[in-house]
């Protein structure tokens, strides 16, 4: 149980609040390159802060205000240059640093006016790693960003997913220290939506959690597994500030303000030996649904399950009515740690995780279950050997909504038939 004010501490994103303070020191991933395959400009709501991502046609990416300092237009309706952005209603062009380039009427009446120098936008640095666009929101110098290990990986089909979860951004990250909910809300409830009541999932014997400098790795053991399964001795990342990290894909909570969340996913597979080499020019971005034609949660994909759950404990959880567990050792673990960093940065020292050294950001290794797998490949008869991979060759199971252009990409890489 927390106190309504440490509550709001871990919840409000906003410029100037603690959570808001620590968030902005990490590069956060805000959506996928290959959306602007098909257009240029886009507005985005990203810790409680209206932007606009571009592209423009020299294909540098910026985020800005989402309002011109002209006369406050939407810069969301503006048109690309060669260099920069231009806004539609007097043609103010800014660069990706916010710097106001021109400003055609008052260039051309009184060239050697210095106020453009004055009317600069806020703007924030943008870089592409691994098809995903990330965003840097804090105090500079900025940090390195991580370029983690599966981003190195060779001959694989990768893919972005992203969802709109209409929830505070926290609830969504405890769940990625909370390896019980597995049992029940993906297995046991899995079988009780086909009309089945049993028999349920193993259950959870033994827990353990710890804590590294990029998260922290929760480790189980279930009925009928033991000391030796991978699932205790390697585990899953809890990963610092405000992601997940399952082997062959990625998930970050993004909050969009203190009522929203962008669920950012990133997913790669090892194509089969003897489909080498696989080379991906662009990876797919795609937007999940969260609810079906009828405006129902869908629930029949596995974070679509998590996101019911999320959703279903309020806009923003009330943690003054709880009640902890012995199974919530992670999320008291999670919650003093991201209190222990709020305290942290007030003395100007960098948050954990933070990587200053462009080479140890340039492959960041994580614990990683069946790690030669994914880098080295299998033969493709091999597959039902590993029932998690095995189920990626039927279908896309994390997600509903993956669309059949992605699938049929997926399908031709892996040769399969359609």
């Amino acid at each position: 149980m927390l106190s309504a004010e440490r509550n709001r501490m871990l919840t409000q994103v906003d410029p100037g609040t603690p959570m808001g303070d620590l968030l902005r020191r990490y590069w956060q991933p805000i959506g996928g390159a290959s959306e602007f395959d098909s257009k240029s400009v886009k507005a985005i709501r990203l810790l409680g802060e209206d932007l606009t991502l571009y592209k423009d046609l020299s294909g540098t990416f910026g985020l800005v205000d989402r309002h011109c300092t002209h006369r406050r237009a939407d810069l969301s309706y503006g048109f690309v240059e060669q260099k920069g952005l231009r806004c539609n209603y007097h043609g103010w062009c800014f660069d990706e640093l916010g710097h106001c380039i021109e400003q055609p009427y008052d260039d051309h009446t009184n060239p050697n006016d210095r106020r453009r120098e004055k009317c600069a936008v806020k703007a924030y640095p943008v870089k592409e790693v691994a098809g995903l666009l990330w965003a840097y929101m804090g105090p500079l110098p900025a940090p390195e960003l991580p370029i983690w290990e599966p981003f190195t990986w060779q001959n694989g089909f990768r893919e972005i997913a992203i969802s709109h979860v209409p929830c505070n951004w926290f609830q969504c990250q405890e769940n990625s220290c909370d390896p019980v909910h597995f049992e029940w809300m993906h297995d046991n409830w899995s079988i009780r939506l086909k009309g089945k009541t049993g028999p349920y999932s193993p259950t959870h014997l033994q827990l353990k959690f710890e804590e590294f400098p990029y998260g922290f790795i929760y480790k189980r053991i279930r009925e009928g597994g033991g000391d030796q399964d991978t699932n205790w001795t390697t585990g899953r990342v809890a990963l610092w500030p405000n992601g997940f990290y399952l082997s062959s894909h990625f998930e970050w909570r993004v909050p969009v303000d203190d009522e929203n969340t962008l669920s950012v996913t990133w997913f790669y597979m090892r194509v089969p030996k003897g489909r080498e080499p696989y080379v991906q020019n662009t990876v797919p971005t795609w937007y999940a649904p969260v609810t079906d034609a009828h405006g129902q949660w869908i629930t029949s994909h596995v974070m679509n399950q998590d996101f019911v759950a999320w959703v279903g404990q309020g806009r923003i959880a009330d943690r003054t009515k709880e009640v902890l567990s012995g199974g919530d050792v992670g999320i008291s673990m999670i919650r003093n740690r991201f209190f222990s960093e709020i305290d942290l940065i007030k003395t100007g020292a960098d948050p954990k995780g933070t990587i200053r050294d462009p080479e140890a950001a340039r492959c960041v290794e994580l614990p990683c279950q069946q790690k030669q797998v994914l880098i080295d490949g299998i033969e493709l008869g091999e597959y039902p050997k590993y029932p998690l991979l095995n189920q990626r060759l039927s279908g896309f199971r994390h997600l509903a909504g993956q669309p059949p252009e992605v699938r049929n990409a997926f399908v031709d890489a892996f040769g399969l038939e359609r």
